[in-house]
């Protein structure tokens, strides 16, 4: 093997495992979790055939939730309240000028306060927010269409 592909494999597999890790840990959630973890299945198809025959079912069931996700109106407003939610977390988290109780080594700020983790929290939900919209416009129509069709029989 030459220097450069085994450089190039050795970067695809450490950049497809940790999104492939932060993919599962981000599952339960409110996030991309699933996303993520098909991003590391996509990177780490490159080198892997492991990884390639999984890509697909992974993306059927992102697929699956996202089109789910958007199925009703509830659902819809609860995804936005809940993108919203944690945008102003990561704002107050930002401010860092919350007290809470001192629990053990925690308080009275909390951890890792600042804009260097407010602002990543508040991408996060900016992502949802734009994960919600192309859902949205992606899965929408279909699952009018659907309902339409389950009323009318």
């Amino acid at each position: 093997m030459e220097g450069s592909s085994i450089m190039r494999k050795i970067w695809v597999t450490l950049t497809g495992w940790v999104l492939l890790v932060v993919g599962v840990v981000a599952l339960p959630l409110p996030g991309p979790g699933l996303l993520i973890l098909l991003t590391g299945l996509v990177v780490l198809s490159q080198e892997y055939e492991w990884a390639e025959r999984r890509v697909e079912p992974v993306k059927q069931k992102a697929f699956d939730v996202a089109e789910t996700g958007v199925a009703t109106y509830p659902r819809i407003v609860l995804s936005g309240i809940s993108a919203s939610a944690v945008i102003a977390t990561g704002v107050v988290w930002g401010m860092n000028d919350v007290t809470i109780p001192e629990i053990g080594p925690l308080g009275p700020r909390l951890p890792l306060g600042g804009w260097s983790t407010g602002s990543g929290i508040v991408l996060s939900g900016l992502v949802a927010w734009g994960l919600l919209l192309y859902s949205i416009k992606r899965f929408r129509p279909k699952s009018v269409e659907r309902q339409h069709a389950s009323r009318a029989s």
